[in-house]
């Protein structure tokens, strides 16, 4: 990659991370007031996260088995009030302890 085409793109990622961030502002200038918009701008950063990690974690552990034991641990753990430090724990051992044990599933 030469040095023209490398900061072509640093300059479009630029431009692309600062439109996000200003259209807001443009876009909604007065307080919202609708009941709606209000719920569904505050849902939106759990369903993007959502949207973004649910695939890789069906794909980090190398095996789909593997994987679903640590996704089940993780929400296991979660439903019991885990930390966020301790649900990541458990379901990263879980993983890999059932890597070792279901390596072909």
């Amino acid at each position: 990659m030469n040095t023209t085409t490398l900061l072509l793109y640093i300059g479009v990622m630029a431009g692309v991370t600062y439109l996000i961030r200003m259209l807001p502002m443009l876009v909604f200038r007065k307080k919202i007031k609708s009941r709606f918009v209000k719920s569904f701008l505050f849902y939106v950063p759990y369903a993007v996260l959502g949207a973004m990690t649910i695939p890789a974690v069906f794909s980090a552990a190398g095996s789909m088995g593997a994987s679903l034991t640590g996704f089940v641990i993780a929400v296991v753990a979660a439903l019991l009030n885990g930390s966020l430090t301790v649900v990541a724990l458990l379901a990263s051992f879980a993983a890999y302890i059932a890597s070792w044990l279901i390596p072909l599933f």
